[in-house]
């Protein structure tokens, strides 16, 4: 329950803050005509989107399992994690284009505010990426982590503006023409990183929903601990998936053909119990017997 508590904190901090950096920036932005904090103010109102699909995913994630969805709603979570992959996606090509357009148009005179309110922006991402990737990893929340890393994405977004805001500010008082294209350059270089940053979430998030093998490492602990039992003698198939914030594990075994169903039972319920005690994130392992004979290895 704690953890749920702390979980939605994280999700609802994100969320306040989103809004009022969006406002912020939109606002200061427009006073001052800075496309760069207006752009990034537009990136921060998707982040908003995004905060809320975190919120209601992670509400439906953890409802219990029913009739409809028997192996529970986990999966709520990566879909939210493909939303936020979309929305930072477009944010980033939204903020290419705006950063194009700024090369093909007069230099306007920096404001000190703008880039005060940059500034503000990069700090306090900052601060709210440490705060929700911690949160995220430490309760396996993957639409947490994807918000986090949204975090981390407005913190490149927000660097690119204090450095591009910052080079156009001394360009102006230093009377240097060039630098007052300082903005739309890094906001270029640091898009395509946003756009990088939306590829890898999104890659993870289908290969979740497609239920895509769990990484070789994790599938060669599992066989460990089930090779470790004596009356084990052959895994004929392994296959482990996530489902959301925890893992589903499904095998087949060959275990001695004249044991009975009692000795079956006990010897996969031990390596039931001993997967799942090694491994938190593992929700349910379910375990198939073959008959195994001396005589016939290839048996199955």
């Amino acid at each position: 329950m704690l953890s749920q508590q702390s979980k939605l904190l994280a999700a609802w901090i994100s969320l306040i803050s989103n809004f009022i950096l969006t406002v912020l920036k939109i606002v200061v932005g427009a006073i001052f005509h800075s496309t760069a904090l207006i752009a990034d103010g537009v990136h921060n109102g998707g982040d908003v989107i995004a905060s809320i699909a975190t919120l209601s995913s992670m509400k439906l994630s953890h409802q219990p399992a029913d009739k409809e969805h028997p192996y529970g709603h986990g999966k709520a979570e990566d879909i939210a994690s493909g939303i936020i992959a979309i929305i930072l996606g477009i944010a980033a090509l939204f903020l290419i284009y705006e950063s194009v357009l700024a090369l093909f148009e007069p230099a306007i005179i920096i404001s000190l505010w703008a880039l005060i309110a940059a500034f503000v922006s990069l700090v306090w991402k900052y601060i709210l990426y440490i705060y929700t990737i911690k949160i995220g990893k430490r309760d396996k929340s993957k639409s947490l982590i994807a918000t986090a890393y949204d975090h981390l994405a407005d913190v490149y977004a927000s660097l690119a503006a204090v450095i591009g805001l910052g080079i156009a500010w001394i360009g102006d008082m230093f009377n240097i023409s060039l630098a007052s294209y300082g903005d739309p350059i890094a906001g270029i270089i640091v898009s395509i990183l946003i756009l990088k940053v939306a590829f890898n979430m999104g890659v993870e998030s289908v290969n979740v929903l497609m239920e895509s093998n769990v990484s070789q490492e994790k599938q060669d602990e599992f066989s460990d601990i089930i090779l470790s039992f004596s009356e084990v003698k052959r895994i004929d198939r392994l296959r482990a998936r996530e489902h959301g914030n925890y893992i589903l594990v499904d095998v087949r075994i060959s275990v001695p053909g004249n044991m009975t169903i009692q000795e079956g039972h006990d010897v996969t319920k031990k390596i039931k119990n001993t997967i799942m005690e090694k491994n938190q994130d593992v929700e349910e392992v379910l375990i198939h017997l073959n008959p195994w004979y001396p005589e016939n290895r290839a048996n199955r």
